[in-house]
């Protein structure tokens, strides 16, 4: 059990193991990243090829955060922390007190004076707990030493800081358990039900502000403002009308719903033999939908909506404010591109067997994106736990003194020596101005 037990804290007390988790640690929530989650298979079939689609889903990379390995992988990176923190840390930064060489450590002096050893003892520790030493004495090996120490409470700020890491892994950690995020296009006049929450929201308007600048590039169009008009019922069923905008998300139930894009729906009249089609015309299509036409093995695809079509040109313009609008329809047959067109609002185009298409109205989409988030307030005090330690480990400079007196025959001899934590060189200059001043006292 003994060889055990230092096999295990010699692996996880290495500092290259520990980067080595956090390479894959890394990795895995980049892959989180990469890949959209929680969506449908068929989402990810569709986007990627057959078997790296098959292999997404067996490893579960739809839903990574929360797999029994991206959290084991969490486990095993605090464990490290854990052992590295008091097996490796606590003991450098807080070695025992114990006696030294004063002459082979690097920054040491000696001074004779003259005086009893007992009444030297005294003058010194009084010199040192004078200027904020903590002053401890201890017998070690038949020799009387005196150790000092100053900001001695420094050297528990790698402490603090492991200790901001664990909260904020914690806070994550709760995020991954219970949290959830996703988005939602909400059409102008449309209710939708959050899935996660049961929450309603209804888009009763929406607006946006476009700034055009010019640049040596050409005119840009910069959006400046999304704005939802809503209407939200939580869990007490009471009907809420709130405004979302960009930065200043609507809060329902302890989940935040954010303005992050806008687009446009389009409803179009569908006849076939001039007789209007209720099941197709009464629809409001997004980006991608697809028009099925009943009977056929024909399909519509709505590409995309131009706000702007130059009107001598025909050319599609970059202006995304609403001024001529155009729908970019692509027409597919048993699943093989048959034509495509730029078709203006209220204009007809003939797809064949019959059937036409008018592009009649389009209405504004917000697009919000929604979270809950219940480790926010622990990510929050961990970040500032650690840049606490940070702040003590890196700013502080904790010192100790190893301080001996012993009879000479000239009288008594002061041996001191000093060791920090960040090395001789940053202390040296201290330590002369210290050793010149304790000599200066003491032989008063």
């Amino acid at each position: 059990m003994r060889a055990l037990y230092n096999d295990f804290v010699q692996t996880f007390g290495n500092v290259l193991f520990a980067v080595c988790l956090f390479l894959v640690w890394g990795l895995l929530t980049l892959i989180g990243v990469v890949i959209d989650q929680g969506k449908d298979a068929s989402v990810y079939f569709q986007a990627y090829a057959p078997p790296l689609a098959r292999l997404i889903l067996r490893l579960n990379f739809d839903n990574i955060y929360h797999t029994p390995y991206y959290v084991g992988i969490i486990g095993l990176i605090l464990l490290s922390l854990a052992v590295c923190t008091f097996k490796r840390v606590i003991p450098a930064r807080l070695p025992p007190l114990s006696a030294v060489n004063i002459e082979k450590i690097r920054l040491h002096a000696s001074i004779d004076v003259k005086g009893d050893p007992g009444s030297i003892r005294n003058r010194v520790e009084a010199f040192f707990r004078a200027r904020g030493w903590h002053v401890r004495k201890r017998e070690l090996g038949g020799t009387e030493w005196t150790f000092a120490d100053k900001h001695n409470w420094a050297r528990r700020g790698v402490l603090v800081a492991h200790a901001g890491f664990v909260i904020i892994a914690a806070g994550t950690t709760i995020y991954w358990a219970k949290g959830f995020s996703g988005d939602e296009a909400v059409i102008t006049g449309q209710t939708v039900s959050i899935p996660h929450t049961q929450t309603s929201i209804r888009l009763n308007g929406f607006s946006y502000k476009i700034k055009p600048i010019v640049t040596k590039s050409g005119m840009i169009y910069q959006p400046i403002d999304y704005v939802s008009q809503v209407t939200a019922i939580g869990k007490d069923g009471l009907p809420r009308t709130a405004t979302i905008r960009v930065n200043h998300p609507l809060d329902v139930d302890g989940t935040l719903y954010y303005q992050s894009s806008y687009g446009f729906a389009l409803r179009f009249g569908v006849t076939h033999d001039g007789v209007r089609v209720p099941a197709l015309s009464n629809r409001d299509y997004l980006t991608g939908d697809e028009l099925a036409l009943p009977g056929t093995q024909r399909t519509i695809a709505v590409a995309q909506f131009v706000p702007t079509v130059d009107r001598q040109s025909g050319v599609p313009s970059a202006d995304p404010r609403v001024n001529h609008p155009a729908v970019f329809l692509q027409i597919f047959d048993n699943g093989q591109a048959a034509g495509a067109g730029l078709v203006p609002m209220n204009a007809a185009i003939d797809v064949g067997g019959g059937w036409r298409i008018i592009p009649q109205r389009y209405l504004l989409v917000s697009g919000l994106q929604y979270t809950h988030d219940p480790g926010v307030p622990l990510v929050g005090i961990g970040a500032f736990v650690l840049l606490a330690g940070l702040i003590i480990s890196f700013h502080m400079l904790p010192a100790r003194l190893f301080v001996r007196v012993d009879p000479s025959p000239a009288g008594v001899t002061i041996g001191i020596a000093a060791t920090t934590v960040k090395g001789y060189d940053i202390f040296e200059s201290q330590f002369r101005e210290l050793v010149a001043e304790l000599g200066n006292v003491v032989e008063r």
